[in-house]
């Protein structure tokens, strides 16, 4: 049973604190093999390692000659990439015409590059090379054994090449985290001009390419008023095929902000219960027992943004199994008031040496983000000029 004291430890955290929370909190998918052509965007479950040497054999580094010994050569055949020499060993004064990437005959003893060559009724002439010289040795890049990745890695498209080098056709990833949404709020309208009390919703359409870009799979967008029983029977539903259950709205203390209850009912364990940040200081996360996290980010748009790198992000990294790392930073020139004890997120643009704030950060307002190429945590007592560390918005 979480007592109250667990909880109260849980609140007012730190923000990068509860980024590093979220993350250790977050139980890896379990692994699955999935084909190359599915598989970019994933994250590795296991290392990569050379199945095979890499290059696989003596290959050619050049277009030119294979060449034994001392010069001048007889031409004994060719050698292409796909279709090796017919011969059986190359015998000094002898030389294949060779092509980058074809295996090098046996007995070669450098290859002789073809703009140094001269070529004279079926004989090659050219400089003395050393041994071995536009040669790639077997296993020259990777023995086989290597491990080339190690688990955690996201497949891009360079890793998807060198895993085909290797002779996989298929690669033991996590799969992406399942997330469902649940918007809450009586004030908001999907379509059109609000009309008067009313606002438009702004995160159903935000959370979706959120979700994504943040590694997880979206699948399903609920919205519901601000009622603790319609919240909770919509998380029920959620709760049976999701890894993430993430919730706006409904996470302050007034009398429609519900989940903070209905998570204490069921005896949720508590991760982070508010971050020390503004905007996006009410924000949760919370697991009940036998079920999917809780994630709550509050009804303004650009304090869920927040709250939703905050949280979300580092939750999601490691049920895919990436480490959280470190993130980038930056000179901020603009001077920026925090309270004490707070980090204060706002919407940042390059700017030469730096990065400069750009306003719009109110919690309900998304033009600064809409415009910024990153947000920035600045902290309390924060000099112009000096590095903080900064959520890259356009990559």
């Amino acid at each position: 049973m979480v007592t109250a004291a667990d909880q109260e430890t849980r609140r007012d955290v730190a923000w990068a604190a509860a980024r590093q929370l979220a993350h250790e909190a977050a139980e890896p998918t379990p692994p699955v093999q999935v084909p190359l052509g599915r598989v970019a965007g994933l994250v590795l479950a296991d290392d990569l390692v050379a199945a095979t040497p890499l290059p696989a054999f003596d290959t050619s580094a050049m277009d030119g000659y294979a060449v034994a010994g001392p010069g001048p050569w007889t031409i004994a055949g060719s050698a292409r990439p796909g279709r090796p020499w017919a011969g059986e060993r190359l015998a000094d004064g002898q030389a294949v015409e060779i092509s980058t990437g074809a295996v090098v005959p046996p007995g070669t003893h450098a290859v002789l590059p073809v703009e140094s060559a001269t070529t004279d009724d079926g004989h090659v002439t050219g400089p003395e090379l050393p041994p071995g010289k536009h040669i790639r040795r077997t296993g020259e890049d990777a023995p086989a054994g290597t491990r080339l990745a190690p688990a955690g890695t996201p497949v891009g498209p360079a890793l998807l090449g060198l895993a085909a080098s290797c002779g996989y056709d298929e690669l033991p990833v996590r799969r992406r985290p399942a997330v469902r949404a649940i918007v809450t709020g009586d004030e908001l309208a999907r379509h059109g001009l609000p009309g008067p009390g009313r606002v438009r919703d702004a995160l159903g359409p935000l959370l979706p390419p959120l979700v994504a870009d943040l590694g997880g799979d979206l699948a399903g967008l609920a919205h519901v008023p601000d009622e603790p029983d319609a919240v909770l029977a919509e998380a029920v539903t959620a709760a049976s095929d999701a890894d993430v259950v993430v919730v706006t709205g409904s996470t302050s203390v007034g009398v429609t902000d519900g989940l903070r209850r209905l998570l204490a009912e069921r005896d949720a364990r508590w991760i982070v219960d508010s971050v020390a940040s503004r905007p996006g200081h009410p924000a949760l996360l919370a697991r009940p027992r036998g079920g999917p996290y809780v994630i709550g980010l509050p009804g303004n748009p650009f304090a869920a943004l927040t709250a939703a790198h905050t949280l979300l992000g580092p939750l999601l990294a490691g049920l895919s199994g990436r480490p959280l790392g470190s993130l980038p930073q930056a000179p901020l020139l603009t001077p920026i008031p925090v309270p004490a004890g707070r980090t204060r997120i706002v919407p940042v643009v390059w700017d030469g040496a730096g990065v400069r704030a750009l306003g719009g950060d109110r919690p309900a307002f998304l033009n600064g983000a809409a415009l910024g190429d990153a947000l920035a945590a600045v902290p309390h007592g924060h000099e112009p000029g000096a590095p903080v560390p900064l959520i890259l918005l356009r990559t």
